[in-house]
């Protein structure tokens, strides 16, 4: 589990979350629960796409801060490792 630091900015028309210390990884909602499950998955997004371009995660930096946010709060990352192999049943012939 690697551990980020996610940002919100109350706006007019929503709320902007970012987290400060994975570039890219921005979005809006129509408020903080919104805005806080598309952070997430936008930072899934976005980790996803650096490991499957050969790229290294960006390294958390905890003490990152934004003064212009209103919540700053930390946000993880779960990476789960999986294989693509898919093992098929031998199959067994009876002599007729």
């Amino acid at each position: 589990m690697l551990t980020y630091k996610a940002v919100y900015k109350y706006l007019d028309d929503g709320v902007h979350g970012e987290v400060i210390d994975f570039p890219g990884v921005l979005t809006c909602g129509k408020n903080l629960d919104e805005a806080r499950s598309l952070l997430a998955e936008a930072l899934v997004d976005m980790a996803e796409t650096n490991l499957l371009l050969g790229e290294s995660l960006p390294v958390p930096n905890g003490v990152l801060s934004d003064h212009e946010s209103d919540i700053d709060e930390p946000i993880h990352l779960i990476l789960n490792a999986s294989s693509r192999v898919k093992v098929v049943p031998k199959l067994v012939y009876e002599a007729a």
